[in-house]
């Protein structure tokens, strides 16, 4: 996998497009915009969203839920996208194989810090979780397969900027500098050069108090691909955050190496 670039968006309008296919196109524009929808949406919502009628939408979204990429919401309040497109996602052989290496290295290590791990990669302006693995036997913070988290707020998109290129640095910088306050990049940017420093991040958790996020680089032999978090929680059995970030460091080199990293990618 290529240092991972923030998505281009396409600019070719609509009226250029040779060949045309409505009711294609409905389909994809109901599940883009249950993508970028924080929450369920009833089909009268979805029509508004996209200034269509309910009764051109219905046989979209009937036949999205039949196949599985959408489904109504446990609340019966609307739909929502399933982990069907992700899973695909995930079936193709670049993340397949990161896959493939990524999850018995962060089984192993969750054995041996008892806290939970998880995998994550960048997808346009946010970080999603390819892998998880839970703690076992010991208090631990779940995170889902598919979460995703904006990369100004994850301790691990910190990292994922930390560790770009100059060139693909520069166009995060232009893409996620505009979303936060003056105040928010400055510490953005300050904990990814400590990232880069240290080649880990200790930082405390964006989603609660009692969490300590630790965050490693892993590497390909293209570059940047991944990095693997632990939400530490302290307990008595947890050992110390520094053991953890220690181990941490460990399994990401070994991670990298069986990856094919070079070894100006080592830390």
């Amino acid at each position: 996998m290529a240092k991972q670039d923030l998505p281009v968006q396409d600019d070719m309008d609509d009226s250029e497009l040779k060949y045309r296919a409505p009711a294609l196109e409905k389909g994809l524009d109901i599940v883009e915009l249950l993508a970028t929808s924080p929450k369920p949406m009833p089909p009268k919502q979805i029509s508004e969203q996209l200034n269509r009628s309910v009764s051109e939408l219905f046989r979209m979204i009937a036949v999205l839920e039949h196949r599985g990429y959408v489904a109504m919401a446990e609340n019966q309040s609307g739909y929502e996208l399933t982990n069907k497109l992700f899973s695909l996602g995930m079936s193709r052989g670049i993340s397949k194989n990161l896959l493939d290496y990524a999850i018995p290295a962060i089984r192993a290590l969750s054995d041996e810090i008892l806290q939970a791990t998880h995998i994550v990669v960048a997808s346009d302006d946010q970080v999603v979780v390819i892998g998880q693995m839970d703690a076992p036997a010991a208090p631990s913070f779940h995170v889902r397969v598919g979460y995703r988290q904006e990369i100004v707020e994850a301790t691990a998109g910190t990292v994922l900027y930390a560790f770009q290129n100059p060139t693909s640095k520069a166009a995060w910088r232009k893409a996620l500098q505009p979303t936060v306050s003056e105040s928010e990049w400055t510490r953005f940017e300050q904990q990814a050069i400590r990232a880069k420093e240290n080649g880990f991040l200790i930082a405390q958790s964006a989603y609660s108090e009692s969490i300590t996020d630790i965050a490693c680089p892993v590497f390909n032999d293209r570059g940047l691909v991944a990095a693997v978090t632990i939400p530490y929680i302290r307990s008595k059995l947890s050992i110390s955050v520094e053991a953890c970030a220690s181990a941490l460091v460990d399994t990401c080199t070994s991670l990298s190496n069986a990856l094919g990293a070079a070894p100006r990618d080592a830390f």
